[in-house]
């Protein structure tokens, strides 16, 4: 479900409370362990960590008026969500995510990226804030531009 706020506080406000209240917490998980250079913003209708374009002008390669995202929170209609684009493409991240998720006691319910929950009891918040401080902006980058040179380099021998 996405939102048409403008602003983190217009997205939180048009909430239910249940969810403000969780959304919140977890955006306050992310903040505190958010690396240097991630900006917090409004993006496809969620609020997105991502890399600003004054760090990084190519963008999104799919969208380049589009900063490259890194995290995103959003409620959807039947679930909450966290998209961890860390844990997308690498599967050591990926593999010792699920172990922590899991080891934590808590059931994990995960897409490519994304992690659905329906309550922030379902979440473990320091697994988060572990996740979103794994990966530096720089070893972000260098991990997002060798995926595009893969994929580059597939298309041409196609």
């Amino acid at each position: 479900m996405q939102s048409n706020a403008k602003t983190v506080d217009e997205y939180l406000a048009a909430l239910p409370e249940d969810r403000c209240k969780a959304i919140s917490a977890i955006r306050d998980v992310i903040l505190e362990n958010l690396p240097e250079g991630y900006e917090e913003g409004m993006q496809y209708g969620m609020i997105g960590y991502f890399v600003p374009h004054s760090l990084f002008p190519q963008g999104y390669h799919c969208d380049p008026k589009q900063p490259l995202n890194y995290v995103a929170l959003a409620s959807q209609k039947n679930h909450m969500a966290i998209y961890l684009m860390g844990c997308y493409g690498d599967e050591s991240t990926k593999d010792w995510f699920v172990k922590a998720w899991t080891g934590a006691g808590k059931k994990l319910d995960m897409g490519a990226s994304c992690v659905r929950f329906k309550k922030l009891d379902d979440v473990p918040l320091s697994v988060v804030g572990e996740a979103v401080a794994k990966i530096p902006v720089r070893a972000y980058l260098d991990r997002y531009l060798s995926v595009l040179a893969t994929m580059k380099s597939r298309q041409k021998r196609t």
